[in-house]
């Protein structure tokens, strides 16, 4: 029998469960997908904000994600947090020696509290290194405005953002658009170069937590099941306003944290 085909996540570990590895494997779970990690940087964080990152010895990095290849049948490798240009180098060389079928990166840039996760050096290092080898890139509002050095101001101006997004490298841009004020819809924005897509849905007044790393993990995994890449995205996005809606606040703040298996695709 040929063995399952498993999903690897290279990003920062949460230590409030909410978002990161944490996120991503659960994640990975609930769509009946294996789940590996690789852990590129420890986190002290909780609902109200992040208190402390320490990012190990790139060494151990790549030892982790060595190993996953070694022993795994990898379809998808989903990227988060990379807090250092020497962290990005250093994934973006073992990806371009393993060579996995997807990359679903999500440029992790500002945690929702606005703690900073990614050094200012290591912005270049992830437009140069990382972006030619995403499969879909899936920035927020904030971190497209990061990525392409303007502000993006509405609904027009995202459209307008897709093309040059696209033209860092990837080879789909999924454009979040949780950041804008466009009524009572929160709009996707989804372009490869031959189509263009908008996912809707109904907004909800409510403080999400782990949003970003769930969608990526969950385009990863519809990735690994066989779903084409638009539906990929199409599946995600509604994937995760239910696990939003079903959400719990199991912290002192009024932050809501995903319910990862409640929503499970069906």
């Amino acid at each position: 029998m040929p063995r399952p085909i498993s999903a690897l996540t290279i990003a920062g570990s949460d230590s409030g469960g909410g978002a990161g590895i944490q996120a991503d494997l659960k994640t990975f779970a609930a769509h009946g997908v294996h789940g590996l990690s690789a852990i590129a940087a420890l986190t002290a964080q909780h609902t109200r904000g992040v208190t402390a990152v320490h990012v190990p010895p790139v060494s151990f990095l790549r030892a982790q994600i060595d190993a996953c290849f070694e022993d795994f049948r990898i379809g998808a490798v989903k990227l988060g947090m990379l807090a250092s240009a020497e962290v990005i180098d250093t994934v973006a060389d073992a990806l371009q020696a393993h060579r996995p079928p997807h990359v679903v990166l999500d440029p992790v840039m500002v945690a929702t509290s606005g703690a900073r996760l990614l050094e200012a050096d290591a912005l270049d290092a992830l437009r140069n290194r990382l972006l030619p080898m995403a499969t879909v890139l899936t920035p927020n509002i904030p971190e497209a405005e990061l990525l392409l050095g303007t502000t993006i101001a509405d609904g027009a101006a995202a459209d307008a953002a897709l093309a040059t997004l696209r033209a860092l490298g990837a080879e789909a841009v999924l454009l979040k658009g949780g950041h804008l004020d466009e009524g009572d819809e929160v709009t996707d924005r989804y372009a490869d170069g031959c189509a263009t897509s908008l996912y809707g849905h109904r907004r909800m007044d409510v403080d999400g937590h782990g949003t970003g790393c769930t969608l990526a993990s969950a385009i990863a995994a519809n990735l690994c099941l066989g779903m084409r890449l638009p539906d990929a995205c199409r599946r995600a996005t509604d994937y995760v306003h239910e696990a939003m809606r079903r959400g719990i606040e199991p912290g002192r703040s009024d932050v809501r944290v995903l319910d990862h298996f409640g929503a499970r695709p069906r």
